[in-house]
């Protein structure tokens, strides 16, 4: 065991004394290292400014260090100068842009103005025409239903007091009070639906659409006092004649009922007659063909024939004609469409 011991002994001794060797070289070369860069960077420089006139030569002593940290410096500049240049294009054409999406909002602002200021004329004729309709059928005016949020109901308020508010709150208010307004209006259309809807049979029992559908459709005589078109001479003439200047052109039935005649005569050409509920007749004549016969049931819209120019006639047309018991109407009264003449 003493030899043992005095052999690690013995051996750390000498690892220490190696270590201890290395680590002292190692700061020598460091040491070294660190003079040798200081040496080239003392290293004395002369730097000479040669003119190409006869004047006096520049010069100036300088070291390594103080040329190269010169260097690091002009160059630290110069990409300073150089990168913020770039930001300064960048921002510039950020703001161009940015100038440029203001210019298209103020004007798509511009264009929704103009359009609010539509909206609203259109809104105005629309309670004018909602308070005439109301009256008609007994309803209140929207005005009188609410009066408790912004001015709520009659837009007459609200178009005085937009007046007194200006910029973006004008429009903000604006669209407010009308929003409210067609809220409160929604209700009186819904009972003027419902009503229309209990009056859809008496509707469809009444002559009150017209007999033909067509663009080229027009009133070629109407009801009343005439010139006869044949003859020449005054008379009263009891229906109206619509016309599409061709003959083929189908006719419809103007009310729900049943047909009690269908014929020819000299007069009238091809005709039907439909009697209708509440006493009412209607008389379709000078048709090419007919569709329907006698003791048929037809239903508002359904075609009953064609329009022709049979009978005592000039040209292609229908003569129509609306009987309340023995007495004739003038037809336009039900056919609730104006038409050129």
């Amino acid at each position: 065991m003493p030899r043992a011991q005095k052999a690690v002994k013995k051996y750390e001794k000498k690892f220490a004394s190696s270590l201890s060797k290395r680590i002292g070289h190692a700061l020598r070369s460091v040491g070294y290292f660190f003079v040798k860069i200081f040496k080239v960077f003392d290293s004395k420089l002369t730097i000479m400014i040669v003119p190409h006139s006869k004047n006096k030569v520049i010069n100036f002593q300088t070291n390594v260090f103080a040329l190269t940290l010169g260097c690091l410096v002009a160059v630290g500049l110069i990409s300073s100068f150089i990168y913020f240049n770039r930001r300064a294009i960048t921002t510039n054409l950020e703001i161009t842009n940015l100038e440029g999406q203001n210019r298209e909002t103020l004007a798509s602002l511009d264009q929704l103005r103009d359009e609010n200021t539509n909206l609203f004329q259109a809104a105005k004729r629309f309670q004018t025409s909602l308070s005439h309709s109301l009256s008609l059928v007994g309803l209140e005016p929207v005005d009188k239903n609410n009066n408790t949020t912004l001015s709520n109901s009659d837009l007459s308020s609200l178009f005085n007091s937009s007046d007194v508010v200006n910029g973006v709150a004008r429009e903000v208010t604006d669209i407010q009070e009308l929003t409210s307004y067609l809220e409160n209006a929604v209700q009186p259309i819904e009972q003027i639906g419902k009503m229309l809807k209990t009056q859809q049979t008496l509707f469809q029992e009444i002559p009150s659409i017209c007999p033909i559908k067509s663009p080229n459709l027009h009133v070629s005589m109407a009801f009343g006092p005439n010139v006869h078109p044949v003859y020449g001479t005054w008379y009263i003439h009891k229906g109206i004649d619509f016309s599409t200047w061709r003959s083929g052109d189908p006719v419809m039935a103007t009310a729900s009922g049943q047909v009690v005649n269908v014929g020819f005569d000299n007069l009238f050409g091809n005709s039907v007659i439909i009697k209708h509920n509440h006493g009412m007749y209607t008389r379709y004549a000078h048709l090419s063909s007919y569709r329907v016969k006698k003791g048929q049931f037809v239903e508002q819209g359904e075609i009953i024939g064609n329009v022709g120019k049979s009978g005592m006639t000039t040209g292609p047309h229908l003569h129509y004609e609306v009987h309340i018991g023995s007495d004739v109407v003038d037809p336009s009264k039900y056919v609730n469409i104006k038409f050129s003449k």
